[in-house]
């Protein structure tokens, strides 16, 4: 904890007095974001730093493996990446949302090799959402080819959600996918 406590301490010597105004701006007038991002729980992979954003610019979802799962509203089941994604795309009102997978993601290898045996409880179950992307009858796959077939999948499912698709049919909300080199810091632009 102390590591942390240095870091707000010098978040609140340099940092706030630079950015103040802009956080008593969006303090009072609220976030309004333009770009949701859903990206990778990913210690390495900050989408803040990556696109060089500011506060109050990105409304940013992480999970593991930036895994969006297919439309499916019910009572019961806890559905914190779909909440995000109601709230960013339907109050917020987002122009574009962005799914950013990376390269040695630890969920595309829990998906392809199977989650380690410490994480069986939710990960290995989470990660089947990304089971199109994995080739069938390979026993080694090309995983960085995994890494933008899964990016595909949750671009995939959230064009499930019935008021995603109706905004990026009506051309108000644009659906992109990216993948992280992290070794690189290269961005590569993953298609359809």
């Amino acid at each position: 904890m102390d590591e942390l406590i240095e870091g707000y301490r010098k978040f609140r010597e340099a940092t706030w007095p630079a950015e103040r105004a802009r956080y008593e701006a969006l303090a009072h007038w609220g976030q309004s974001p333009e770009t949701m991002i859903l990206a990778c729980s990913d210690s390495r992979v900050d989408p803040q730093t990556i696109f060089g954003a500011v506060p109050g610019e990105l409304f940013v979802l992480r999970n593991v493996a930036a895994l969006c799962p297919p439309y499916e509203p019910d009572s019961s089941g806890y559905h914190g990446t779909s909440a995000a994604l109601e709230f960013g795309v339907r109050v917020l009102k987002v122009r574009r949302l962005v799914v950013l997978g990376h390269a040695q993601c630890g969920g595309v290898r829990a998906l392809v090799y199977g989650a380690p045996p410490q994480a069986r409880d939710f990960v290995a179950s989470w990660v089947e959402i990304g089971k199109p992307a994995r080739p069938q009858g390979v026993e080694k796959p090309n995983l960085s080819e995994v890494e933008a077939a899964m990016v595909r999948v949750s671009l995939a499912n959230l064009a499930t959600f019935p008021w995603i698709a109706e905004a990026v049919d009506a051309g108000r909300l644009l659906l992109q996918g990216y993948v992280f080199d992290i070794h690189t810091g290269v961005l590569t632009r993953v298609t359809a």
